[in-house]
């Protein structure tokens, strides 16, 4: 992954107020900004909540559009946009034949437990708490070897199945998973049927963490974690065939790579 190419520290000035932009501006990205004394900040038409000094945060999914555009009311009434675009990515993709279709789709018995449970996973990614833990440094979760990237996507018999939306993390079953940044609890569920061990960390402003094939939970619902604490462990639970951790990001319903978020040091507390 070039991180360094595809990154953005930019201030874009227009009339007597500036904004500065901090992020990726590519498919995938998540991109910070900064207005002072604005009373409101759109995102390509959708309000985006703002901190009290004028911070706001938006991304970018697998597959966005190049051209998208910024648009804020200034302490006068004034109302500015700025337009830009961002880069597309290639994926690896992936086409296997020959593949039994019980391995393809789920059976028909459990569609109605796929549904509650992406339904709690929708639920917990949705809201935009006042958290301000978005800005901060984002460690590597757990140790082990980069078993699967961001975006990637496996074409069974000619019929594609959804991307890979995490980066993984390959190591036996009990690896320590450490919190990359801080945030609050708002899911925790030990068995989904794809997913299985599966916890959604909040960090503010409709950024979420999403930890999933975890053997054991260590925080609750409503649980505040640092950066560096243990969270849960590495497993092999739900639809999986081997031990791992996919570790992923979102902005509400947008899918980021986690990849282009991290600094590449564990986030464990005896590593700093």
């Amino acid at each position: 992954m070039h991180k360094l190419l595809l990154a953005l520290s930019a201030c874009f000035a227009l009339s007597a107020q500036a904004i500065e932009l901090k992020g990726h501006l590519t498919q995938g990205g998540m991109v910070t900004g900064q207005l002072e004394g604005v009373k409101s900040v759109s995102f390509n038409g959708k309000e985006l909540d703002v901190t009290p000094d004028g911070q706001f945060v938006f991304g970018f999914g697998r597959d966005a559009k190049s051209d998208h555009s910024l648009t804020w009311v200034d302490k006068n009434n004034q109302k500015h946009t700025k337009s830009f675009l961002i880069t597309s990515r290639d994926y690896d993709i992936d086409r296997i034949t020959g593949v039994a279709k019980k391995y393809v789709s789920p059976p028909k018995e459990v569609l109605q437990r796929i549904r509650n449970d992406s339904a709690k996973v929708g639920a917990a990614r949705s809201k935009s708490s006042k958290l301000e833990f978005f800005d901060m440094p984002v460690y590597r979760p757990a140790k082990g070897r980069i078993s699967g990237v961001y975006g990637s996507q496996r074409y069974f018999n000619g019929e594609p199945r959804r991307p890979h939306f995490g980066l993984d993390i390959a190591n036996k079953t009990g690896t320590p998973i450490w919190a990359p940044l801080a945030g609050k609890v708002v899911l925790a569920e030990s068995d989904l049927y794809y997913s299985g061990g599966t916890l959604i960390l909040d960090h503010g402003y409709g950024i979420t963490s999403t930890y999933i094939h975890m053997s054991k939970l260590h925080v609750k619902v409503g649980d505040m974690v640092s950066t560096g604490d243990v969270i849960g462990d590495i497993g092999a639970t739900g639809r999986v065939t081997g031990p791992h951790l996919d570790w992923r990001f979102n902005w509400f319903g947008e899918r980021l790579d986690p990849e282009l978020l991290m600094i590449d040091k564990l986030a464990n507390k005896s590593s700093k």
